[in-house]
């Protein structure tokens, strides 16, 4: 069986959780270094990014964290999770994990109080996804090899570079697990071309 870990410092992990074993997975609460071994792939939670990278950084988990992204297993960031994957955020001279290669602006949609839910065309995912927006971000700028895969009033809100997948918005939040099952079967694809190797 396919093992999806949640990164479990602070966020929606229990949702991601819930979601991956409804999608015939098993789920993994990775909460420190050695847990990153038991898994084919990492869902960065949404949560509150600050509050994530000093955790990241009190348990010693980011350069484990880039070597899991080097080492080519597939990794998923939803909201705070997408800040954390992103190589650049705009007002910030550094990046955090670093890794998918697009620029993103916090809080681009308002505050909490401004949350919303809005339904999506997700490329080679849905045609009707019923998104949840808190506090999110969105992607400014892709890189060349980046595929975008979903937009919303003109803002880049999903997309995905080979392994790697993020997105602004909370799929995890409602009872719609396409998008979780998608990034299951890019672990299960990539692990079936590990085998081929």
């Amino acid at each position: 069986m396919v093992k999806i870990g949640v990164l479990a410092l602070q966020g929606a992990v229990s949702e991601h959780v819930r979601s991956i074993k409804v999608c015939g997975a098993e789920a993994i609460a990775v909460k420190n270094t050695s847990d990153f071994a038991l898994v084919d792939g990492l869902i960065l939670p949404g949560g509150e990014s600050t509050a994530m990278r000093k955790l990241i950084d009190r348990f010693e988990m980011l350069a484990p964290l880039q070597q899991f992204a080097a080492a080519g297993k597939p990794m998923f960031g939803t909201c705070a999770g997408l800040i954390l994957l992103a190589k650049n955020l705009v007002g910030n001279d550094f990046e955090h994990i670093g890794v998918l290669d697009v620029k993103v602006e916090r809080n681009s949609f308002g505050r909490q109080v401004d949350s919303f839910e809005t339904n999506l065309k997700i490329k080679d995912v849905a045609e009707d996804f019923t998104a949840v927006f808190i506090r999110a971000p969105h992607i400014v700028e892709v890189g060349e090899t980046v595929d975008i895969l979903a937009t919303f009033d003109g803002r880049i809100i999903m997309a995905r570079q080979g392994h790697l997948l993020g997105c602004s918005f909370h799929p995890e939040l409602t009872g719609d697990h396409r998008i979780t099952a998608y990034f299951i079967e890019m672990v299960r694809e990539t692990l079936a071309k590990q085998v081929n190797l």
